[in-house]
């Protein structure tokens, strides 16, 4: 018997801030396999948590602001193959919609997050090639084209903080 195949869960946050009557969007910098990549605050699920919660958490861990949820914006399904490794990867993302804080000087951004920077959306469609993959633009331009789901269509059950004992 083969071993089941199971996608990577990953939640990214979609934050908005309008400079001079023109949108510009939160993205981090980081350092990966294939170099500095840009890519929404966005990371994976981590046992015990919703994904509500693990978009905040990612937020804050990244851009060392608090994010609040609003709505979600998409569930999206990828796949990619590091050209370093080779390993083939699935992700399923849940993007949300929200708005941060000022960043706390406190915080320390997590390792491998350069610098966080607000983008609009020709520097966006601009930088596609710097982009840590399509998902980054694409839940952007679905935010843009209004998609906004009541958070309350993620449904986590109490099981994911005490998981239910089968008798």
């Amino acid at each position: 018997m083969s071993e089941r195949w199971k996608p990577s869960v990953t939640v990214a946050a979609v934050i908005e801030r309008v400079v001079d009557g023109e949108s510009r969007f939160l993205l981090v910098e980081e350092d990966t396999a294939e170099g500095l990549k840009l890519n929404n605050p966005a990371g994976h699920l981590e046992e015990g948590e919703t994904p509500e919660q693990g978009v905040q958490r990612e937020v804050l861990e990244e851009t060392a602001c608090a994010f609040a949820p609003q709505c979600v914006v998409g569930v999206y399904l990828s796949r990619f193959q590091r050209p370093a490794t080779g390993e083939d990867v699935t992700y399923v993302r849940l993007a949300y919609g929200g708005t941060v804080g000022a960043p706390d000087p406190a915080r320390r951004l997590d390792e491998g997050i350069v610098r966080t920077l607000w983008m609009s959306l020709p520097e966006l469609r601009a930088s596609r090639e710097r982009h840590r993959s399509a998902l980054v633009l694409a839940c952007i331009e679905d935010y843009l084209a209004g998609r906004r789901h009541p958070l309350s269509l993620v449904h986590a059950d109490a099981t994911v903080h005490t998981p239910e004992i089968k008798r």
